[in-house]
């Protein structure tokens, strides 16, 4: 070929290369463009989603090509879209905030939160690897083309609304899934093992149910596993112990887990943070976890674990945080919530091991009733560390461990509710300490003086308490301590309770000298049930130009003085003021309107006189007013009808006159009025008919006349009596009236609501008669001799008198409740006719019980308690003193008491209705009628959950048995010698000594193990209830053809398993009642007596069900 010709072949071939190039690269060009323009519209798709944008984050979304500079787009070098971080919080997107279920504050600025559903757009961004929306406000269901994005490696959607289920495929690239708290149901898929390079999986705050998946297992690089706050149920996988070699870590609390902690966890050997609270799980907690020596956090409150506490956590090195038991459902509150129960059950035995307490890193211990005993050790590690201890409600020993005054940091400390001796150290509490209580102690000597040391430098910033300690105030709220939550006040609350204890010397100086908050701070000082003295208004006015709001409570001291008029002037920062049973004496001033702020004032049984102000209707925010128990005169104040907050006013037993002010019918939410025991005169307006909140309702004793305003059936005649112009109610009280909501006591006692809701006041058609009860106590005469026999020998026994024992001194009665009458020893010993057998209507094993007849038609009941097996006199006093406050409408009333060093008795209102035990033998004598076995049952249970739940330190029984229960003539029930085991000896009160209880209604584990807990009652009224539906004992001679150990419990069973449950209730009960109701109640019957801890109910969730199955027509029991 020539030359030229090859050289012009060459070029055209040169010239259609480059042509093609050309083409090609104009291809490239307009494809990138095409791709781009289609992640631009994807983009602008997202935002066309977008409903709620306040904040203004996507404002630059629009005009202009380049969309990666939009905010919260990230490109990489090709100008791809490899990123969509939008969080409505500053910050980075990875795992902000906390990681606890309900304790999750959402930590987006809702000024800066998005709103909409995510559009399905967004799976048009295929390059995408970071998908970021944390805090916003998006609903509906995640779009399927998101989790077709398979470069995905993050994904965060926390926080927001999103509903459905998990997707059947994952993009198998993920690193970081965080879905959590939003509204996804369903269970774990398994296509979500495919994602083999997880690090962090957070599914929790949903509503996620199954089990936890074992293919989890084949995560190698999981590092955090967040599962808490769903429904998953089942047992801890034991492969986590083997495939998570990285995990640091693990959530699966407020789930319904079951099984024990697995003992491979303590393999996890990376493992820093193991919460495993609020769930079901049983066991010990396992010795394997001391070998987490990076563990840092560890929870497993809120289940049902046992067994000692393992000393070899004191080996974890790291350990900062433990929680065993936490009395407050942080759930309760929550839409989280499954309407599974989940109270505290853990119960664990033994000392507080000290190589716990020794941890050099320990900053907070969290155990409260924990049943703990011993002494607290004194060997707190690096002291400096510590900050939060919460030993309250144990059975601690000894004194307060020093250490804790060199502990400078410490800010709160607990250790209420223990049987703790001796003074506290003169460096507690620690400046700017936020928690301080050690109420319900037995500590003595004074209240340490404010050393005004300013706070340590170190000090962590202050915070909002309502986060920090949050179930510790939730739990003292839920006890009924009045003062109000952090929560609502906004404000930074110091709080510190010395309370029943036995301290002595005059009130102490304010410690808030040099306190970081004080002039922004809400401060409770509680210093009641004391042997305080001092002046109130030099006390007061020390304080309360020092914080912002003051609550005081020095009920049941020896503070004298007046209410002076500078106190009004000076100290509106009073929220509460609580001077109840003290030497306060004078008149209260007018200038006490001026203390604004004040919710709640209770000067009741003081030395008070003069009138009752007229200025206290400008406390336009009080609750709660109690002037009872004083000698104040003239009249009621017409103007209280403006007071529209309160719901309690307590003017009883004093000597006001005048007519009763029609205003008051006006307190729209008044609750409780309380006016007996005056000489008040005129009509009860009529227009007290028409209150509806009003629940309590007293004007006993007085010169009233006229005509009721209200339906007679609905009252308890015993608020009305002593009136004698008044028109007569058709049904007479008792001789001493006991606590009823529209009833009436001798008391001056603050009305407190009863935590249950229990009110004792039905006046049902179940009542006996006058000719039943004159029928009753005619047949209960007839007897066999040989019965006649033994209880005229028991009686010798136990009921004969005891000599006088050279007692010196005037021999005292102390009486928490007036009946009336004078009560002295002399005219008690008379009544009684010396403690004479004739006079002995019961014995058992605290001593014998006489009917007294202190004057014509008041009757009361004189339990003579052995000498020698009680406590020395100054034990007994503050025991007895504890008891005395008491108060419940199905207890009954301990009315006053006696105690030297020859003779001990209790003071108790009478009750002619007899026992239940009597009720049941004699049935047969009246009509069934369910509404009243109904009403019987849960009155028991409602005085059980006040001594479990609401007493402080808490009550157990120990002794619940039908002959215990007492009954009035409307077949109301009152719980009998509740807290009489608290009053024993030393040597008798110790967790492991002989049982104490009757054969037949003792639990197994108290039988056999000695130790006892709220559970044991549980079990005893469980026979209880079976007997009172059934013809049977707890041990009927009609067993004995089953052989040994066959009882009420196991026959209720066998007819269960049988089908023939109606063969268990008594004759003619299955007829009248409705047969689901009966069984519910025998299968309540069942769960409380079986032999599993666990399973067994508390008593509050036995009340709950007694109010699902409440008959008809039946009042609120």
């Amino acid at each position: 070929m020539p030359m030229p010709q090859r050289r012009r072949t060459l070029a055209s071939s040169f010239l259609v290369v480059l042509l093609l190039l050309m083409a090609i690269a104009s291809f490239g060009d307009k494809a990138e463009l095409d791709t781009r323009g289609a992640e631009r519209s994807a983009l602008l798709g997202f935002k066309g989603h977008v409903s709620a944008d306040p904040a203004g984050l996507l404002r630059r979304w629009g005009p202009g090509p380049d969309h990666c500079s939009w905010p919260g787009v990230g490109c990489d070098d090709r100008s791809r879209v490899v990123s969509l971080n939008i969080s409505a919080k500053d910050g980075g997107f990875l795992l902000p905030c906390s990681r606890s279920g309900p304790y999750r504050r959402s930590c987006g600025d809702p000024r800066r939160r998005l709103a909409g559903t995510l559009s399905s757009a967004v799976g048009n961004l295929s390059d995408l690897r970071v998908l970021s929306l944390p805090f916003h406000g998006f609903d509906g269901v995640i779009p399927g083309e998101v989790w077709g994005l398979e470069n995905l490696e993050v994904l965060d959607l926390e926080s927001s609304s999103f509903s459905g289920r998990l997707p059947s495929l994952f993009p198998r690239k993920l690193r970081v899934l965080n879905l959590g708290s939003n509204l996804l149901q369903g269970e774990i898929p398994p296509s979500l093992s495919r994602c083999v390079e997880l690090e962090t999986l957070d599914l929790s705050g949903n509503q996620i149910n199954g089990t936890i998946p074992g293919f989890l297992n084949g995560f190698s690089k999981l590092r955090e596993l967040y599962l808490s706050f769903n429904r998953l149920g089942g047992s801890i996988p034991e492969e986590i112990g083997y495939g998570y070699r990285s995990l640091q870590i693990l959530d699966l609390s407020g789930n319904l887990l079951v099984g024990s902690i697995p003992t491979k966890l303590g393999n996890c050997a990376k493992l820093r943070v193991l919460l495993l609270s609020s769930n079901l799980l049983d066991g010990s907690v396992p010795s394997e976890l001391g070998r987490l020596s990076k563990l840092e956090v560890l929870d497993v409150s809120r289940n049902r674990l046992n067994g000692f506490v393992p000393a070899e956590l004191g080996n974890c090195l790291e350990l900062s945080v433990l929680v065993l038991l936490n009395l407050h459902d942080p759930m309760s509150d929550d839409e989280a919530s499954n309407s599974v129960d989940k109270d505290e059950y853990n119960y664990f035995q033994g000392k507080l091991a000290e190589n716990i307490t020794a941890l050099p890193k320990l900053r907070v211990l969290w155990a409260p009733r924990a049943t703990f005993e011993g002494e607290i050790p004194g060997n707190w590690g690096s002291c400096e560390s510590l900050e939060t201890v919460n030993l309250g409600e144990n059975r601690f020993t000894g004194m307060v461990p020093k250490v804790f005054g060199q502990c400078r940091n410490l800010r709160f400390l607990n250790l209420s509710s223990n049987n703790l001796v001796g003074c506290l150290d003169k460096e507690l509490p620690v400046p700017c300490m936020d928690v301080f209580d050690v109420s319900g102690n037995q500590l003595s000597a004074s209240i340490p003086r404010s050393t005004h040391e300013q706070c340590p430098s170190s000090r962590i910033p202050a915070h909002d308490l309502s986060s920090s300690y949050s179930s510790f105030f939730a739990y003292k709220s839920r006890s009924g301590l009045a003062f109000p939550s952090p929560e609502t006040a906004g404000e930074f609350f110091i709080y510190h309770n010395f309370g029943r204890n036995n301290f002595t010397g005059t009130l102490p100086s304010l410690p808030l000298d040099n306190h970081r908050h004080a002039n922004q701070t809400i401060y409770a000082f509680l210093a009641n049930g004391n042997h305080l003295s001092g002046s109130l208004s030099a006390f007061a006015l020390g304080m309360c130009n020092k914080v912002n709001h003051l609550i005081i409570d020095i009920s049941d001291n020896m503070i004298s003085g007046g209410f002076t008029s500078e106190v009004g002037a000076k100290c509106r920062s009073l929220v509460v003021l609580k001077v109840a049973s003290n030497q306060i004496s004078e008149t209260i001033p007018a200038s006490i309107g001026l203390l604004e702020n004040l919710v709640s004032l209770d000067l009741s049984r003081n030395w008070l006189q003069g009138e009752i102000p007229a200025s206290l209707k400008q406390l336009q925010s009080l609750k709660y007013l109690s002037l009872a128990g004083n000698n104040l005169s003239g009249h009621v104040p017409s103007g209280l009808g403006q007071l529209q907050s309160l719901k309690v006013l307590d003017l009883s037993s004093n000597s006001l006159t005048g007519y009763i002010p029609s205003d008051l019918v006006k307190m729209e939410n008044l609750t409780t009025l309380l006016l007996n025991n005056n000489n008040l005169s005129g009509i009860i307006p009529s227009a007290f008919a028409k209150v509806a909140s009003l629940s309590r309702f007293n004007v006993s004793f007085n010169n009233l006349s006229g005509s009721l305003p209200f339906n007679a059936s609905t009252l308890r005649c015993d608020s009305l009596h002593g009136n004698p112009f008044l028109q007569s109610c058709h049904i007479y009280a008792l001789s001493v009236p006991s606590s009823d909501l529209l009833g009436s006591s001798r008391s001056s006692q603050p009305f407190t609501n009863s935590p249950t809701g229990n009110s004792s006041d039905d006046s049902s058609s179940g009542g006996f008669s006058s000719v039943e009860i004159a029928a009753i106590a005619s047949a209960a005469a007839i007897v066999s001799v040989i019965l006649a026999l033994i209880v005229l020998y028991i009686y010798a026994r136990k009921c004969i008198p005891r000599p006088p024992i050279g007692a010196s001194g005037r021999k005292e009665v102390t009486v928490f409740v007036d009946i009336g009458v004078p009560l002295t020893y002399e005219s008690v010993v008379l009544a009684t006719g010396g403690f004479n057998a004739s006079n002995c209507i019961g014995s058992g094993g605290f001593g014998a019980t006489y009917k007294a007849e202190i004057s014509p038609g008041i009757l009361v009941a004189i339990k003579r308690l052995a000498v020698g097996r009680f406590q020395g006199v100054q034990q007994f006093h503050a025991e007895i003193k504890t008891l005395g406050r008491w108060r419940h409408p199905n207890l009954v009333t301990l009315i006053g008491y006696h105690v030297s060093d020859s003779e001990m008795f209790l003071i108790y209102n009478y009750f002619p209705g007899g026992n239940l035990e009597r009720f049941i033998q004699e049935r047969s004598k009246r009509s069934v009628d369910w509404r009243m076995l109904h009403k019987i049952a849960l009155n028991i249970a409602c005085a059980l959950v006040h001594l479990h739940d609401q007493c402080m330190p808490r009550i157990l029984h120990r002794d619940v048995k039908p002959s215990n229960i007492l009954l009035d003539d409307e077949c109301n029930a009152y719980l009998s010698d509740f807290g009489l085991a608290r009053l024993l000896g030393n040597s008798e009160t110790h967790a492991t000594t002989g049982v104490k209880g009757t054969f037949g209604y003792v639990a197994p584990e108290y039988a056999m193990t000695c130790r006892v807990s709220d559970k044991a009652d549980v079990y005893s009224y469980g026979v209880v209830l079976l007997e009172l539906i059934s013809d049977k004992k707890a041990l009927d001679p009609s067993f004995s053809p089953y052989g040994d150990g066959f009882n009420i419990v196991t026959w209720a069973c066998m007819l269960l398993q049988k089908g023939r449950a109606h063969e268990f209730f008594t004759e003619g009960l299955w007829d009248v009642a409705p047969h689901d109701d009966l069984v519910g109640i025998l299968h309540l019957g069942v769960k409380c007596t079986v032999e599993s801890l666990s399973i067994r109910p508390t008593m509050k969730q036995v009340v709950k069900k007694l109010r699902e199955i409440q008959p008809p027509h039946y009042g609120h029991g």
